[in-house]
């Protein structure tokens, strides 16, 4: 990935202050504001590169559409269910957490809940604030071989099992991605939801909240739980349907609940804040000293690495750049870009576009694994779009923008000898172009032009003109009049190998025509590109 510019980043919450001085130290330019109310986030946003948020900062589609410089959003905390991911990535705006920033005192949370739950510290502590000692009213349970189920086996589950085996419980589990001997390795038995609910005494959520997961925990499934069992919510608002919980306790089918975390926060319904069986917290999982540093740390720190092209951590939404952080993929990526780019100028005037068929050949590790990562594809969209798109396309937003364009797009790899190879063919306006360009010499450079093989490889650099036209003995000085005296110097020329009628030729020129139809007498088509 070629390093990104940032100059500006707003801070517009508390975080540690370690955040602001890595970003300082390294030349970026910070500016916190607490508190802004969404108008005030609104007319300013625009001033600024980066914005850092935690969790109360809601970054929706209206500020991202006045974010008009703005190339990341970085959370300070696991979780980006606060900023409208889908917004920023059809803006080509990096969304980034710190996946492991408060894993642990999450999980310490967790415990301290189940904990509270099993001997009903919190409540015992309240009764004996009121001057009362009752002994009978608190008496609790055991935890030791009690049946835990862990539902998202992430970083904080695992972290929530292993502390919680060393109560003696067993720990089951559940998530969709974990591979089953995976979790197994740290003493956690995966099973199927309809398996995990009926067989625990207590459960603990650990998702992400996203339509799969909302109200995961609702009237049917604590049905088929066991009667009493106990559940714990220190990840999102909203797995746990409050109101079936609420009347799952009241039935006595839930025995209790601990709660970090609630659909509205703070919650207008109390209901369950004042339920007896209910210990609630005000959003606390990530309130350790220790979190809070090392959130601010590795967001500032990923900013950083990612402006200076090191590597990309934690982005939700930008996995084409994963490859993109070798010397080498940043040639294959201007490769594609110029192609893409060459493409739009040829097809400049036929519309719509309807088609790309991207083609990699060779043995190089670099192009099987552009054949495999996609960013071949996303950088030849962003040269063939970037002329074409009121939203500035980029190796983010760029498939969204082709697919919304119904652009069919279509990507395969191949093993041939030789140097790497990347072919792209357009259909637009029911017409065919063809490009072929490889890495030579560490410059991308052109080889082929719908069907004319050039002598030699085209550099895809500086301004280039490409025209159709019958090779005869007087075409270059005939060009070369016309360019000068409309005040552009031939720097170059490059003719193909072979002569079919009308072949494609290309000259440097010392800057672009103003107006391409002043070749029409002397060619039969015309292209021309900076790059």
């Amino acid at each position: 990935m070629a390093p990104t510019s940032i100059k500006s980043v707003l801070i517009s919450e508390s975080v540690d202050p370690r955040c602001r001085a890595i970003l300082e130290e390294n030349g970026i330019l910070v500016t916190e504001k607490q508190n802004m109310k969404k108008e005030e986030l609104i007319a300013e946003i625009g001033l600024y590169d980066g914005l850092v948020v935690r969790s109360a900062t809601k970054v929706t589609a209206d500020i991202i559409s006045a974010a008009h410089n703005l190339k990341i959003i970085g959370r300070a905390g696991t979780g980006v269910d606060n900023v409208d991911v889908n917004a920023a990535t059809h803006k080509g705006i990096i969304v980034m957490n710190t996946p492991s920033g408060n894993t642990i005192s999450a999980a310490e949370l967790t415990c301290a809940l189940l904990m509270s739950l099993s001997r009903n510290v919190p409540q015992a502590v309240m009764s004996m604030k009121e001057g009362n000692w009752d002994r009978k009213k608190f008496m609790g349970s055991e935890l030791y071989g009690k049946v835990l189920g862990i539902v998202g086996l992430g970083r904080i589950g695992k972290e929530v099992a292993t502390r919680m085996q060393a109560f003696g419980m067993k720990t089951v589990g559940y998530d969709p991605i974990t591979p089953l001997e995976v979790s197994a390795t740290w003493g956690v038995e995966q099973m199927s939801l309809e398996q995990l609910w009926p067989l625990c005494d207590y459960i603990t959520v650990h998702t992400p909240l996203m339509p799969s997961t909302v109200g995961l925990l609702n009237d049917n499934t604590f049905a088929k739980c066991k009667k009493g069992v106990k559940v714990v919510n220190c990840a999102r608002g909203g797995i746990i349907d409050e109101a079936a919980l609420l009347r799952a306790l009241e039935s006595g089918q839930c025995g209790g609940a601990g709660l970090d975390v609630f659909n509205e926060e703070p919650p207008k319904n109390r209901s369950l804040v004042d339920h007896p069986n209910v210990i609630c917290c005000p959003h606390l999982g990530a309130s350790t000293k220790e979190a809070q540093a090392r959130c601010g740390e590795d967001i500032a720190q990923q900013i950083v690495d990612m402006v200076k092209g090191k590597n990309l951590v934690g982005a939700v939404n930008a996995q084409v750049l994963a490859g993109t952080f070798s010397q080498e993929s940043h040639l294959l990526i201007k490769l594609g870009e110029s192609l893409g780019a060459l493409l739009q100028s040829c097809s400049a005037d036929k519309k719509p576009l309807s088609r790309v068929q991207i083609t990699t050949q060779g043995e190089t590790a670099s192009l099987t694994c552009f054949s495999c990562t996609g960013y071949m594809k996303s950088a030849v969209l962003v040269g063939l779009l970037s002329q074409d798109c009121e939203c500035r396309p980029n190796l983010i937003n760029v498939l969204s923008l082709s697919k919304q364009k119904e652009i069919e797009v279509s990507q395969t790899h191949g093993a041939s000898e030789g140097n790497g190879v990347c072919k792209v063919e357009l259909v637009a306006g029911g017409c065919s172009y063809r490009v072929s360009g490889s890495v030579q010499g560490g410059a991308p450079v052109l080889l082929e032009l719908n069907g004319s093989v050039f002598r030699q490889p085209i550099a895809l650099c500086g301004n280039l003109l490409f025209f159709r036209a019958s090779g005869g003995p007087q075409l270059l000085s005939s060009m070369a009049g016309v360019l000068a005296a409309n005040g552009v110097e031939i720097q170059s020329f490059s003719a193909p190998t072979a002569h079919p009628e009308d072949p494609w030729h290309c000259v440097g020129v010392s800057s672009l025509l103003p107006d391409l139809s002043v070749l029409k007498p002397s060619v039969k088509d015309a292209a021309q590109l900076q790059i």
